[in-house]
């Protein structure tokens, strides 16, 4: 396999994005074990390395993006391994439910759509911002406690997806703050190219503020009250992180920069993901 294929899938981006799976399952009842191992496989190993390698493939970035400092030249190698991997996780999603393949082929879908030249959701600010917090967050959540749960519920709570949304939503910009330049070369408004610098603080900080307090209603009101309060702590290091990185900015833009926003990005995952499995521990243990 090319080594642009290897690079350009970026395997670890999966872990910025596993603190839905653990929070979803942190909410389920009787769990299915073995659909919960195989839908963390299904996410994190093929539909998400899928998603950043087809994106890749559409970009052709040629500056750092996504965790890769110096990305590489995809070849079409990358955009047949990446149909592979999608083709592979429709075919397993089989095994946990309908409505399971179903919300897999939705993610997909949209994913392309967010990068395909031909209608690239991503360049609009609004619709890529919420298509974006739409999949990654509510529709994983709901898939993963359907999926892992004994009885396959459809009775997903509706804030705890709203939650999940918002944790996205309040993490997503900071990802694109370094990129702005690239992105105008490309002819792609992001969210946060439209905000600016200090605005894009400015909004983060909002929707993690409501993230917070839609994940307390939440957790306080399924007695898992206890729960919220230590999880808490998990994020006073994010928060710490984040006030001085936007002091940072506020003096000087320069330091909206790659390597910034790449420990923002591995704090942030780092501390959420520790949380999410706490809860989960404290929940189901």
């Amino acid at each position: 396999m090319h080594s642009s294929t290897i690079q350009l899938l970026r395997f670890h981006f999966s872990f910025f994005l596993m603190p839905v799976y653990w929070f979803a399952l942190s909410q389920t009842d009787n769990i299915n074990k073995a659909h919960a191992v195989l839908i963390f496989i299904i996410l994190h190993l093929l539909v998400y390395p899928a998603s950043n390698g087809y994106n890749s493939y559409m970009d052709r970035d040629t500056e750092s993006v996504g965790g890769i400092k110096n990305p590489m030249q995809p070849t079409k190698q990358l955009f047949y391994f990446t149909l592979l991997l999608d083709g592979i996780a429709i075919a397993v999603s089989f095994l946990i439910s309908l409505y399971f393949v179903l919300g897999i082929v939705a993610y997909i879908l949209a994913s392309r759509a967010y990068s395909y030249r031909g209608i690239r959701l991503k360049q609009y600010p609004v619709i890529g911002y919420s298509t974006v917090i739409f999949f990654q967050g509510a529709v994983t959540f709901f898939l993963v406690m359907h999926g892992c749960s004994s009885n396959k519920t459809l009775a997903v709570p509706l804030f705890a997806m709203i939650a999940a949304s918002l944790l996205i939503g309040g993490f997503y910009p900071l990802t694109q703050i370094y990129q702005h330049q690239q992105d105008k070369e490309d002819g792609v408004t992001t969210l946060s190219l439209l905000l600016g610098y200090k605005g894009t603080f400015i909004f983060t900080a909002i929707i993690y503020l409501f993230a917070v307090s839609t994940l307390a209603y939440q957790l306080i009101s399924t007695l898992q009250q206890n729960s919220f309060f230590i999880i808490q702590i998990f994020f006073i290091p994010v928060l710490v992180y984040f006030f001085w990185w936007f002091r940072q900015v506020t003096l000087k833009h320069t330091a909206a920069n790659f390597v910034n926003t790449m420990r923002m990005t591995m704090l942030a995952s780092v501390c959420t993901n520790a949380a999410f499995i706490t809860l989960f521990l404290i929940e189901k243990l």
